[in-house]
């Protein structure tokens, strides 16, 4: 399971111009099951996008179909972890 941090690089003007087509990218990659979540930071500096792929390899070829990557909008970290205890609700986390 990854972690991606995003940061914003370039002014919100220029964030705001290629949020639709960020969204359509995310919806796409919620279709074919690749994320858990996303989301913006608070304050907005950037956002956060939790990925179920398998190699972080994986992570680096789903990004480079993001309009935001592509127009060079945010830096990002990509965080691997494993879950070793979760809530109830999220148990299935464990075995991804």
């Amino acid at each position: 399971m990854f972690i991606i941090s995003v940061t914003y690089k370039k002014p919100i003007e220029i964030v705001e111009k290629y949020l639709a087509e960020h969204i359509e990218f995310l919806k796409k990659n919620y279709e074919l099951q690749k994320l858990l979540a996303s989301g913006r930071k608070i304050p907005r500096t950037g956002g956060v996008i939790i990925s179920n792929v398998k190699t972080k390899e994986e992570v680096l070829d789903m990004l480079k179909d993001d309009p935001f990557y592509i127009n060079e909008i945010y830096d990002y970290e990509i965080i691997e972890f494993t879950p070793s205890l979760t809530s109830k609700e999220l148990e299935f986390l464990k075995e991804i």
